[in-house]
């Protein structure tokens, strides 16, 4: 038996799409619904095999716990010096403790264990200084709207596409700022093509495994 997704129901169903518009902020999100579905490859259900909406939601969990902490260690560190740049990793990290927070309410409605805050190593990035700092930074949150997209045809609930869907805009937002701090030499600055390219978990996991301890 083939297994339903709510990107299938968006794509095939009308009244199923009026209502996640509306979830979503109305006729502003049309356009990022057309190029979600064009990116996960419509009802591409290759991607089934494990896990559920509990196991994406803690995965998400588990990089918004990264990125939180991220920016919460930079910031302690004191070596961001430049007001500009101190205002907007305290704006990011502010952001990304909301998404912690609003992961965890969302894996416990679910009826799921959220996923633990694991233990960080990011040391080595901030002893390398504020260049080092902002790649990372940069990289990270390209990774994270990446990390997003992978999983968007998987998610079976329409409420944690809207949400997955919405802090993926936000997640992109960030590492244009950013990509725009460290300059256009940056990779991943500009759009290489008309779709944005979703990572899987194996991917996303296998780069962040450099800053997790435990």
């Amino acid at each position: 038996m083939t297994e339903h997704h709510a990107i299938d129901e968006l794509r095939d169903d009308a009244g199923s799409r009026k209502k996640f518009l509306k979830m979503t902020g109305g006729a502003g999100a049309a356009g990022a619904l057309s190029l979600l579905i064009a990116a996960c490859g419509g009802g591409d259900k290759k991607d089934t095999k494990t896990g559920g909406d509990v196991e994406i939601v803690n995965y998400a969990l588990t990089l918004e716990h990264l990125e939180a902490e991220f920016y919460k260690e930079v910031l302690a560190s004191g070596v961001i010096k430049d007001a500009k740049v101190g205002a907007l990793a305290t704006k990011f990290g502010e952001t990304e403790q909301a998404h912690v927070d609003a992961l965890t309410a969302a894996v416990k409605k679910l009826g799921g264990t959220p996923a633990a805050k694991p233990q960080t190593r990011f040391q080595h990035i901030i002893d390398g200084g504020p260049t080092k700092i902002l790649t990372t930074a940069a990289a990270v949150e390209n990774l994270g709207a990446a990390a997003y997209l992978g999983q968007a045809g998987r998610i079976k609930s329409k409420e944690i596409l809207a949400a997955a869907l919405s802090i993926h805009s936000v997640e992109a937002r960030h590492a244009a700022a950013l990509n725009e701090l460290v300059g256009a030499g940056f990779k991943g600055s500009l759009p290489d093509g008309a779709f944005a390219k979703p990572m899987s978990m194996a991917q996303v996991l296998k780069q962040v495994q450099p800053f997790i301890a435990s």
